[in-house]
C-alpha cells in the first residue's frame, strides 16, 4: 500500500509552512475565503508560495468565487491544486480544468450515504474528492469529525482524501477505518483559529506515518 499522502491546510506563515515541508507533508493549502481565520490575501499567498519546494503541491482552496476572481486568483498564485469548496457544478470544474489544466478537487460534505453517490457526478470533472465534515458556520474548517462509517467498505471510483476534524490523535484511526490514501488537517493543528501548532503539525505527520 502506498504511503498516504498528507495535507496541511489553512497556513499562513513563513513558519508553520516550513513545519509542514520539512516534516514530509505532500501537500499544502492556503484558504482564499474572507468568511474564513484562515483567509490570506492572494499577495500573501503568492509570497508564501515561493517558499515551497517543487516537490510538495500547493493547493489554493477557494469558495464559490467567481470566473474572474478564480483568474485573478489562479495568476497571482500558480497553485498546483485549486481545491472548490462550495457548491461549484461538475460542469464548472471541467471547464476550469479544461481552459486552465490545473488539477481540481471538489469537497463534499459527508452526511450520509447519498452524499458518495452523488459525488459521482464528478467523476469526470475533478481529479480528487475531498470527504469533510458537513459545513456548518464554514464550508470547512470547523473541527467536527467526519463520519467515517460512511466510508469503510466503500468503494472508491476516483483518488479521494480524508478531511473534518483530523488531530495527531485521531489520523491513525481514521487511515485504520477508511484506508484514506490523503488526510488533510486544518483546525485540529491550531491553538487558536487561524493560528497553525509546529509542535502539532510535526506531530500529525508523524502519526501519518505510524498509520
Amino acid at each position: 500500500m502506498a504511503d498516504t499522502q498528507i495535507k496541511i491546510c489553512g497556513l499562513s506563515t513563513p513558519e508553520t509552512l516550513d513545519a509542514a515541508v520539512d516534516a514530509g507533508a505532500t501537500h499544502v493549502g492556503f484558504v482564499h475565503y474572507e468568511k474564513s481565520p484562515r483567509h490570506l490575501p492572494l499577495e500573501d499567498t503568492a509570497r508564501l508560495r515561493r517558499r515551497v519546494p517543487e516537490s510538495v503541491k500547493l493547493v489554493l482552496v477557494t469558495v464559490a468565487m467567481q470566473p474572474e476572481q478564480l483568474a485573478r486568483a489562479y495568476d497571482a498564485v500558480r497553485p498546483d491544486v485549486i481545491q472548490f469548496h462550495g457548491s461549484e457544478t461538475a460542469e464548472w470544474i471541467a471547464l476550469i480544468r479544461k481552459t486552465v489544466g490545473v488539477e481540481c478537487w471538489r469537497s463534499f460534505g459527508l452526511k450520509d450515504a447519498g452524499t458518495l453517490d452523488r459525488a459521482r457526478a464528478f467523476a469526470d470533472s475533478c481529479d480528487r474528492l475531498l470527504f469533510d465534515s458537513p459545513a456548518k458556520a464554514l464550508p470547512g474548517g470547523n473541527g467536527v469529525v467526519a463520519q467515517w462509517e460512511l466510508l469503510e467498505g466503500w468503494e472508491p471510483f476516483m483518488p479521494w482524501a480524508l478531511a473534518g476534524g483530523l488531530s495527531p490523535g485521531n489520523v491513525g484511526e481514521a487511515i485504520a477505518r477508511t484506508g484514506a490514501p490523503l488526510v488533510d488537517a486544518s483546525s485540529g493543528l491550531e491553538t487558536a483559529p487561524g493560528e497553525k501548532n509546529v509542535d502539532l503539525i510535526r506531530a500529525f505527520c508523524d502519526a501519518v506515518r505510524q498509520a
